[in-house]
C-alpha cells in the first residue's frame, strides 16, 4: 500500500492540468497545488517538526487547510484536527493528550488558542501564515513517510468522558479512500463539495478520495445552504457526500431547485439515519444515479453499504469491500454468539479490515470496553433481515424499554418523518414510574400540526402501541452537533413541556 504522499504525487503525474482544489478566487491544477505543498512542508521541516509528531490543526475548510493536510502527509507528521469552534481548554487537552509539537489556526480559532495555557509554548501558524509561505518557491517536496506510518488522529466525540484519540496509518486511510471511491462508483474527474470538516472522518475521505480520481475538492469552510447552492451550480458539483441534516436543510431552503442541482448524479449519506420522509424527497428531487447510504465510524472507515438507499428505507446493506460484519447478542462480548436473524443485537466489525484502527490513543480503558477476540464493538444496535441486509437501530445506550419492550428511536422517527407536517423529529426515552420509560417525540413542525394528528398517524401506519409516542413535545430546533448528528442527551436532560396525547396500552 503506498503512502499518501506517493499517492499524491502519484496523482499530480497522472493529471497534472486536472482541476485539484478550488476555494473563491483560489483555482489550482495537481502540479500548481504540489507547488504550494512544496513551499508549505519546506517550511514545517525548517521548523524542527519532525517525522511522527502531532501537530494540532483548528480550521474550517479552506484550501489552506487542505494543503497543510498533504504536506504533513509527505513529511511523516501526524495531523490531530480539533472541531474550529474548540474552546482553550480543548486545545489544551489535544495539545496534551497528542503531545503535539505544533498548533495551525484560523480567525475563527484565533482567540482559543491566545487563551489556551498550553499552545503558548508551541510554534504557531495562522492560516494567513500559510498562504504567504505557499506563494514561496522550494523544490518538490518527496515522501519521507511509509504505509505503516501514522497520518492522522481523530477524536470521537466525549459525551461522558474526553473525547478518544482515534490514530489511523496511511494504509488504512488510503484503503478507506479506496474504499469510498469503489463504493461510490466514482468516475475520473469527479467534482466533490468539501463541505463535511476535516476534523471529521467524512470530510478527511472526501479529501483523499478525490486527489485519487483526479477530481475537483471544492472547498466551502462551513455549511452554509445557499452558498452550497451557489457552488453546486457554478463548479457543477457531481457528487454530494453530506450528513442527514445538511441534505435536509438544502431541499428545504427557499432557493432550492432541482434545476441548480442538475449536475448532481450520485447522493451518499454518513453520520446519522436517514429518516423514510427525506430519502423519499432526496430521490425524487436529485434523481439520483446512485444513493449510497454508507455505514461506518471513526474507528473503521466502512461496516456496510447499501447503494440503493432509497430503494429499501432504512437499510444499511451489507459488508464493505474490506469488511466482515456480525450481529451479536446484546449484551454479550462473544463475538461467536450471533443474534438470530430479525433480532436485535449489537453490530461489529472485524478488526482485520484495511481500514480499520489499531486501538484508542493512550486509553486502554476504551480498548478493553470496545475490542474483544479481533472483533471491534460498535455499541450501535441493529439486526439483519431475510434478505442478508443490516438496519441500524440505534446506539445501545439509545434503546428505549418501555414495560419491559424494546423500542427503537430510529424506527419511530421515521414513521413521524413520513407526516407532512413534520419538519424534524427525534425520539428519547424519558423516566416514567409507571412504564420505567416512556417514549417522547420531539417534534419541529410544519403547519399546525397537532399532536392528536401526530398520534393518528402513528396509529394509521401500524406503529405498535408500545412503540407509538406517550408525549409530543413541540420545540424550535432539534439539537444537533457541529456535524449534524443528534444531540439525543441533550433532550433527555432538557427541561420541556409536552403536549399529552391519549393514554394507550
Amino acid at each position: 500500500m503506498l503512502d499518501l504522499g506517493t499517492s499524491f504525487l502519484a496523482s499530480v503525474e497522472r493529471d497534472p492540468d486536472a482541476l485539484a482544489i478550488v476555494d473563491g478566487e483560489i483555482r489550482l491544477s495537481y502540479r500548481q497545488w504540489y507547488d504550494k505543498v512544496s513551499a508549505l512542508a519546506a517550511a514545517l521541516r525548517e521548523t524542527g517538526l519532525q517525522r511522527g509528531d502531532h501537530v494540532l490543526t483548528a480550521m474550517q475548510n479552506r484550501w489552506e487547510n487542505a494543503s497543510l493536510h498533504w504536506a504533513c502527509q509527505f513529511l511523516g507528521l501526524v495531523v490531530t484536527p480539533l472541531n474550529w469552534r474548540a474552546k482553550a481548554d480543548e486545545i489544551d487537552f489535544g495539545i496534551e493528550d497528542a503531545d503535539a509539537k505544533a498548533v495551525f489556526y484560523e480567525a475563527s480559532t484565533q482567540e482559543a488558542v491566545r487563551l489556551s495555557r498550553l499552545a503558548q509554548d508551541l510554534p504557531q501558524f495562522s492560516a494567513d501564515a500559510l498562504a504567504d509561505i505557499m506563494q514561496g518557491k522550494a523544490p518538490d517536496v518527496v515522501p519521507v513517510a511509509d504505509a505503516a506510518d501514522w497520518s492522522l488522529m481523530l477524536y470521537t466525540s466525549g459525551t461522558t468522558s474526553k473525547p478518544k484519540g482515534v490514530p489511523r496509518r496511511h494504509r488504512a486511510e488510503r484503503a478507506g479512500a479506496i474504499a469510498h471511491v469503489a463504493q461510490n462508483l466514482y468516475r475520473h474527474g469527479e467534482c466533490t463539495l468539501g463541505v463535511m470538516p476535516l476534523y471529521h472522518t467524512m470530510g478527511v475521505r472526501s479529501l483523499i478520495a478525490s486527489s485519487l480520481i483526479g477530481g475537483t475538492f471544492v472547498c466551502l469552510p462551513r455549511f452554509d445552504v445557499a452558498k452550497a447552492l451557489d457552488l453546486i451550480e457554478e463548479e457543477k458539483i457531481t457528487n454530494l457526500y453530506l450528513v442527514p441534516t445538511l441534505y435536509h436543510d438544502l431541499v428545504h431552503h427557499e432557493a432550492f431547485s432541482p434545476e441548480r442541482v442538475a449536475s448532481v448524479t450520485k447522493l451518499g449519506y454518513a453520520g446519522a439515519s436517514m429518516t423514510d420522509g427525506l430519502l423519499k424527497r432526496l430521490d425524487q428531487t436529485f434523481r439520483p444515479e446512485l444513493f449510497v447510504n454508507h455505514y461506518g465510524s471513526s474507528e473503521i472507515y466502512t461496516f456496510t453499504i447499501e447503494q440503493t438507499a432509497a430503494g429499501k428505507p432504512g437499510s444499511a446493506g451489507r459488508a464493505g469491500i474490506n469488511q466482515t460484519i456480525r450481529v451479536v447478542k446484546l449484551g454479550s462480548r462473544n463475538p461467536d454468539e450471533r443474534a438470530e436473524v430479525g433480532e436485535e443485537g449489537e453490530i461489529i466489525a472485524l478488526m482485520k479490515s484495511d481500514e480499520a484502527f489499531e486501538g484508542y490513543w493512550k486509553r486502554p480503558d476504551a480498548d478493553a470496553k470496545a475490542l474483544h477476540g479481533g472483533w471491534y464493538f460498535t455499541g450501535d444496535t441493529g439486526l439483519v433481515d431475510q434478505d442478508g441486509d443490516l438496519f441500524v437501530t440505534g446506539r445501545a445506550d439509545d434503546m428505549i424499554i418501555t414495560g419491559g419492550e424494546n423500542v427503537s428511536p430510529v424506527e419511530v422517527e421515521s414513521c413521524l418523518s413520513l407526516h407532512e407536517g413534520v419538519a424534524e423529529v427525534a425520539v428519547v426515552g424519558l423516566p416514567d414510574e409507571r412504564w420505567g420509560k416512556i417514549v417522547v417525540a420531539f417534534v419541529k413542525r410544519r403547519g399546525d400540526v397537532t399532536a392528536e394528528d401526530l398520534d393518528r398517524h402513528c396509529r394509521d401506519s401500524g406503529l405498535a402501541n408500545f412503540r407509538r409516542p406517550r408525549r409530543i413535545v413541540f420545540v424550535e430546533a432539534i439539537p444537533k452537533s457541529p456535524v449534524g448528528k443528534l444531540l439525543r442527551r441533550l433532550l433527555v436532560a432538557g427541561e420541556y413541556t409536552a403536549e399529552r396525547i391519549p393514554e394507550h396500552q
